[in-house]
């Protein structure tokens, strides 16, 4: 379906503009249904710790992996506790940090997962009048904003050695859920008032012969196969919506409104834990491990690896969390802190720098304006300016002192990071932590 770019152009740009127009929200995993990673917000914070600049602080039953979303003066989050069996989500006030409510449900089968991917890893969305969340083999559930089920769906279990984190995606009337990585894998529309599917997507049982990534880790000598990827909602330069999405060796297009497969790149690794980015019709996809990466050009039909493929590196430096894109440019980084700047349209390296700190991550990076912002995993951020010409560290390091595998998220000025601890609100200190 070829559409103007006027709809999803102004519903792409509301959703991710943290301004007084929207309550300056971030109501999705990467603030928008792009997963740009991008605020319109310039005046954050640049340094912060344990007693400075602190908001509020609120402890956590138990670890987590995923990102909080902001709307409406709430803080959602999801939230395992393993116990209790428990699959969850918990809303916060934005302005105290007061538990407003939480609710979920019980899931007692046995459900596999890595040892540092606990449960309820994807974050939840919101569209302002309701909050999804995807619990893994414990389904999706769509609530109020006071926290009443609205429908809850059995997509069918998970079952990988790793887990999953893919998040919702909001767009018109649809929720989209990628079910997987594993056996039974799928992408799914799903009306959001109702809970009822609109088109499934089944991924196909992947053979990828000769692994190029050099990861095995398993004693079939196959090793690991999967996608953590959450799918992004974009408007091709000729003015199509497409749902793209990296799956195990491909990158592929959907018409979301109907789910019709638009085209597909091969190139990828089996392994993918980030998301696609999208820059001036070109999507950035990279693998997980030393994965292949690539940069194809939207809008394509079918087979399009020999037609809008820009370029392709094996064994490339990909890593868990994602990049950003900036004037024609793409930073990222390896869980290891090593972060690259290439030129988008070439793929060429134009630097690749060690960030200060600690560094180890599995956190996306978040743009505001020319400053990137990062998260390690020992809980300590490290901003670089957006500079293609040079790396360029900006002020000292922050440090929160408590680890941390989720993602920074911007609202009204301010930063939420949620650690294994806690829940964090970064601004200017004028409430006490509590």
């Amino acid at each position: 379906m070829k559409t103007s770019l006027s709809l999803l152009a102004i519903l792409t740009t509301l959703t991710a503009l943290p301004s007084s127009a929207l309550a300056e929200s971030w109501p999705v995993w990467r603030g928008d249904i792009e997963g740009s990673g991008k605020t319109a917000e310039t005046n954050l914070p640049l340094t912060w710790g344990p007693e400075k600049n602190v908001r509020w602080r609120v402890a956590l039953p138990e670890r987590g992996n995923s990102t909080p979303v902001i709307d409406q003066g709430r803080v959602f989050v999801t939230q395992a506790v393993d116990a209790d069996k428990f699959r969850g989500l918990y809303c916060y006030d934005r302005e105290s940090g007061a538990l407003l409510w939480k609710t979920g449900l019980t899931y007692d089968k046995d459900e596999r997962s890595h040892r540092d991917n606990p449960y309820c890893s994807a974050s939840p969305a919101t569209d302002g009048k309701h909050v999804f969340a995807a619990y893994g083999s414990a389904g999706v559930a769509c609530y109020t904003l006071e926290g009443k089920q609205v429908w809850h769906r059995d997509l069918g279990a998970i079952d990988h050695e790793w887990g999953n984190s893919s998040s919702p995606v909001l767009h018109g009337k649809l929720c989209f859920i990628y079910q997987g990585p594993g056996k039974g894998a799928h992408l799914v529309a799903l009306d959001k008032e109702s809970g009822e599917t609109v088109w499934r997507y089944d991924e196909p049982e992947w053979k990828p012969g000769e692994r190029t990534d050099g990861f095995r880790g398993r004693s079939d000598g196959e090793g690991i196969i999967g996608s953590f990827s959450t799918p992004i909602l974009i408007v091709a330069k000729n003015g199509r919506e497409e749902l793209v999405m990296t799956f195990p060796t491909e990158v592929r297009a959907f018409d979301p409104a109907t789910g019709k497969s638009l085209w597909h790149c091969g190139g990828l690794n089996p392994l993918v834990y980030t998301s696609p980015v999208y820059a001036d019709g070109i999507i950035i996809a990279m693998g997980g491990y030393q994965g292949n990466s690539l940069a194809v050009r939207t809008g394509g039909d079918g087979d399009v690896t020999d037609t809008h493929r820009l370029w392709h590196k094996e064994r490339h430096n990909g890593g868990i969390g994602s990049g950003v894109a900036k004037d024609g440019h793409f930073y990222y980084h390896d869980s290891g802190g090593i972060v690259t700047c290439l030129e988008i349209e070439s793929g060429d390296t134009k630097w690749e720098e060690r960030l200060p700190g600690k560094g180890k991550s599995w956190g996306s990076f978040v743009l505001s304006g020319h400053t990137i912002y990062s998260l390690s995993q020992p809980g300590d951020s490290a901003l670089i300016k957006a500079n293609p010409e040079k790396f360029e560290p900006i002020g000292e390091v922050s440090d929160l002192k408590e680890h941390t595998n989720a993602s920074i998220a911007v609202s009204e000025g301010e930063l939420f990071i949620r650690t294994y601890d806690a829940l964090w609100c970064i601004g200017s200190a004028k409430a006490a932590v509590r």
